[in-house]
């Protein structure tokens, strides 16, 4: 009794599933059975104005950045100067402790008036021998003797001045000046910091000597360094102040190539004035170079030369999508009486979402068919929504 009612139960359920079969059915024949236009995703041709760019990142920097440092060690005594602080050239940033320095000076000092004394006894003796040697009182042999000693007092005497004009420098080089008029950008040491310049010169500040005038060191794509070229036109956008777009011009391209794990770009430097001094050094400029534009172009969408129909509505393969990287003359979609019809275009520069048409039938005001994620699904070749579970 039981294996009857189990088998009235399957018996009853397949009409059931036939009704949803058939609902499912209706409902994709319904879908298709739409208008083109509403099966696809139309976009418009329109006309207007075209840039085409090659993008890419930098850092802004002064042009001209000075780094002060010190040929001596010792302890910071003195700070005149600090982030921001306008100098003069020559002007006063910084004073180590000068004791051992004095001390030094007061040694060879002390050194140089040894050696003029004993060089002042040297040539008395050799005057001396001179008129003893006219005598016939002294040999020849005591005479040279005599000019010998002359001659190393005098040599002394160069070593002895020489030590004391080095620490004098050395002193001097304890008072640390501004080679340079700007600003400072960067302090790098504290009072009663200790500097060591045993191996390479410590940096103390950065100066910036014209904050008007900067620079951006940009990283661009050996792909597209060929289409740069020297006193092109740059816009570029910084975070600071979003909405609002500064130029510049390409001042050099540096040949030396950049390889950062095996990709390959180039330094190209663009020349920024900076009058208002709103541009900071450090602040990443997103850059725009500007290669070709245009003014009253037809421009069609990019997703319009993208789309390839995958399937008539009777469902026959009409044609292919090319996934290859192939060239292929450049075709559009629009519909004429119902139906997809294909137009060649011959296409200008592009800015990465319109490119620009030379020759072709199109004209502004057209609508063509734009590749679309759904695009397929509004054709009708996808599966239909409903999907029919196994038991």
């Amino acid at each position: 009794m039981k294996k009857l009612t189990g088998i009235a139960l399957r018996i009853g359920t397949i009409p059931l599933l036939l009704a949803i079969a058939f609902a499912g059915y209706s409902y994709w024949r319904q879908a298709t059975d739409k208008p083109l236009e509403q099966r696809y995703q139309m976009e418009e041709v329109t006309s207007g104005d075209i840039t085409q760019t090659v993008t890419a990142n930098g850092a802004l920097n002064p042009v001209k950045l000075v780094n002060v440092g010190t040929q001596v060690s010792g302890t910071v005594k003195q700070l005149y100067a600090d982030f921001n602080s306008q100098v003069k050239a020559g002007q006063v940033l910084l004073e180590l402790d000068p004791t051992t320095f004095q001390a030094a000076v007061e040694q060879s000092s002390g050194n140089v008036a040894n050696a003029e004394a004993s060089l002042k006894l040297a040539k008395a003796n050799e005057q001396r021998m001179h008129e003893l040697f006219g005598l016939e009182y002294v040999s020849r042999q005591e005479l040279d003797q005599a000019v010998q000693a002359r001659e190393g007092a005098q040599a002394l005497v160069q070593t002895a001045r020489g030590q004391l004009m080095r620490d004098r420098a050395n002193l001097n080089y304890s008072i640390i000046r501004s080679p340079v008029s700007g600003v400072v950008v960067s302090r790098q040491v504290d009072l009663g910091q200790t500097v060591a310049a045993s191996f390479q010169t410590p940096t103390l500040f950065q100066i910036a000597q014209d904050l008007t005038r900067m620079q951006i060191d940009t990283n661009v794509a050996e792909a597209d360094i060929g289409k740069i070229e020297l006193g092109q036109t740059a816009r570029f956008t910084v975070d600071a102040f979003s909405g609002q777009r500064f130029t510049g011009k390409v001042h050099q391209i540096r040949i030396n190539p950049i390889n950062q794990q095996n990709v390959i770009t180039y330094d190209v430097v663009v020349a920024v004035d900076n009058p208002e001094r709103k541009l900071m050094p450090g602040m990443t400029a997103y850059v725009n170079f500007i290669i070709q534009e245009r003014t009253g172009a037809l421009l069609v969408p990019n997703a319009a030369l993208r789309f390839r129909p995958a399937e008539s509505r009777e469902g026959k393969r009409v044609v292919k999508r090319d996934r290859s990287n192939k060239s292929r003359t450049p075709t559009v979609y629009v519909i004429r009486d119902n139906k997809l019809a294909a137009l060649a275009v011959k296409t200008g520069i592009t800015d990465g979402r319109y490119t620009e048409v030379l020759e072709g039938e199109l004209k502004a005001g057209d609508h063509v068919i734009a590749e679309d994620s759904q695009t397929e699904q509004k054709a009708g070749g996808s599966q239909s929504p409903f999907r029919m579970r196994a038991f």
